[in-house]
């Protein structure tokens, strides 16, 4: 590369005597300067007891709005969005794209990589849309009313069996953990005779226990077993999200490995049902005045469930990165670069004093209450009316059919999940 040189010119002033003085010269302005880059934090997945808000998530909300990260797998660094404002921005702006993730390894906390083609997870539009499009069906306000009646079914004849058999019981055995695995089940359409199976891989696969490796064999179990159903349905009349999928397929509206990867999250959600739930019972159960006002007004318990909903860590450190396609500024002044990987966190946003007056306090009668758990912007949890209702029916059931239910262990007994990515309770021995 050549460097260009200015010549002289004949304009230029001749030498100045000692007696002249020069005038004086124009202030150039200055020019901008660049805050410099916040340090990069290394964030471990931390086991945590009961339902402590994450003590590095914590700092790292007090340090700024905007900081940057290091979690324990893949590569480099990522920023990290904890204010209310700022994670609605981020995760409803076009500009920052989950699609492009798929082909870095951004710093994360799964040991496994692998995005399959047709993840609603990892589209942007107008995919997304297209993909959610053959299974938006099967989650509708409308659909869940017709559900309503047979899980409530199920969920009775799980409690009828703890009540003939009597306290003690474990509840994540007995009822939080089949009750959504059979109601997802049936939703999805997996025959009876294949969930068990099912539910092992999905269990593993939201561990981070085992490393790569386990992570790696139940991801190529689940999904194979997928492909081999949405194959099976393609002439299938059944409404469940398979036979929804196989059609879908059979007519061209998606690929294969699109329904595939529709698939697997969907079935994945059980899981998130009974940790948020086994979490809200925890409370109520370690907390007389929360059971109390939950007993005393059975007609007010919506909005103590979105209060637990905004209040509870369900997660370990953060979910799914995207990148920006271009400079973009966020609300604190923060630029995010292009190409910069970007993280939020809807726990951080949900306890943003901004939004949130007495945040890290639970107040059953909070209004408004514009919480971020099932997410914001186009990725917000196409599962969010199913995890709602059978939130709801468990709360609901349990409470109405056990009138003195407690904890039959101390509080610092109750064991919990270790090396997880979705928190909650491993047991939750009960009496009445």
């Amino acid at each position: 590369m050549t460097t260009e040189m200015t010549a002289p010119t004949t304009t230029e002033p001749a030498e100045l005597t000692t007696t002249e003085q020069a005038p004086p010269l124009a202030a150039e302005p200055a020019p901008p300067v660049c805050p410099a880059a916040p340090p990069v934090r290394d964030w471990p997945a931390y086991d945590l007891e009961g339902t402590e808000f994450d003590p590095i998530l914590a700092a790292l909300m007090r340090e700024a709005p905007v900081t940057r990260i290091r979690l324990p797998f893949g590569e480099g660094w990522a920023w990290l969005a904890t204010r209310y404002e700022d994670v609605r921005t981020v995760t409803n702006d076009p500009r920052f794209s989950r699609t492009e993730v798929t082909r870095r390894q951004v710093t994360r906390l799964a040991p496994h990589f692998a995005p399959r083609p047709g993840s609603l997870a990892w589209a942007d539009q107008p995919d997304h849309n297209r993909l959610r499009k053959p299974v938006a069906g099967a989650f509708t306000v409308g659909a869940m009313r017709r559900l309503r009646p047979r899980a409530q079914a199920i969920l009775d004849e799980l409690v009828d069996a703890v009540v003939r058999e009597g306290p003690p019981a474990d509840l994540i055995e007995r009822v939080l953990e089949p009750f959504p695995i059979t109601v997802v089940s049936e939703v999805m359409g997996v025959p009876e005779a294949d969930r068990e199976r099912v539910h092992a891989w999905t269990r593993q696969i939201i561990s981070t226990s085992g490393g790569a490796e386990a992570a790696d064999r139940a991801k190529q179990g689940l999904y194979g077993w997928i492909t081999e159903t949405v194959r099976a349905r393609a002439d299938g009349p059944g409404d469940d999200v398979y036979s929804l999928l196989g059609g879908a397929v059979a007519r061209g509206e998606i690929g294969e490995e699109e329904a595939v990867g529709l698939a697997g999250p969907l079935q994945i959600g059980g899981e998130a049902v009974t940790h948020n739930c086994g979490q809200m019972l925890y409370l109520m159960l370690t907390r007389p005045e929360l059971l109390a006002h939950l007993r005393e007004r059975p007609g007010q318990r919506g909005p103590v469930l979105d209060e637990l909903l905004r209040w509870i860590p369900h997660r370990s450190t953060v979910g799914l990165a995207r990148i920006a396609l271009e400079d973009v500024e966020l609300g604190d002044g923060t630029l995010i670069a292009a190409g910069d990987p970007v993280y939020v966190s809807y726990l951080a946003a949900n306890r943003d004093p901004a939004v949130f007056p007495d945040p890290d306090g639970i107040v059953p009668d909070r209004e408004p209450n514009p919480h971020l758990a099932f997410g914001n912007g186009p990725h917000y949890c196409t599962g969010a009316v199913l995890a709602r209702l059978q939130t709801e029916l468990l709360v609901d059931t349990l409470l109405d059919r056990l009138p003195g239910l407690r904890l039959a262990v101390p509080a610092e007994d109750v064991e919990w999940r270790r090396r997880t990515m979705i928190r909650g309770p491993r047991t939750l021995p009960v009496a009445w």
